[in-house]
């Protein structure tokens, strides 16, 4: 069962619900981590989400242990750059792990969809 990390900044949320609902397919069968409001949104649409904490607040730095001890295995979070965030610190501490834990991040929406595609063709072999 692939193990998601799904992170929005405010401005990106919609497009993340959006993302999710039209993947629904594959995503059914995924364990889904969020941060907390991204969560709360996905929750709303029917999915089963282990909600975190919101962003600011450290669920940024909870994803990032997820992957750390392997407990993630890819993570999709749709950053806003046109904007500022307090938490800057933390969302460049989780892309890091990523590259350091060699963990797929998309931060937007057609690389999110072709690294699905790509867990998708795995689990189809």
């Amino acid at each position: 069962m692939l193990r998601i990390g799904l992170i929005a900044h405010d401005g990106k949320k919609p497009e993340m619900v959006s993302f999710v609902v039209a993947h629904k397919h594959f995503l059914q069968n995924a364990k889904i981590y969020a941060t907390g409001t991204t969560g709360a949104h996905i929750a709303k649409e029917g999915f089963d989400v282990e909600c975190l904490l919101s962003g600011p607040k450290g669920g940024d730095a909870q994803i990032a242990a997820l992957l750390a001890t392997g407990e993630i295995d890819v993570v999709i979070f749709f950053r806003d750059p046109l904007d500022k965030h307090p938490h800057e610190p933390d969302v460049q501490m989780l892309m890091r792990l990523c590259d350091v834990h060699n963990i797929p991040l998309a931060t937007n929406p057609a690389a999110a969809y072709y690294i699905l595609r790509g867990y998708e063709a795995e689990l189809t072999k």
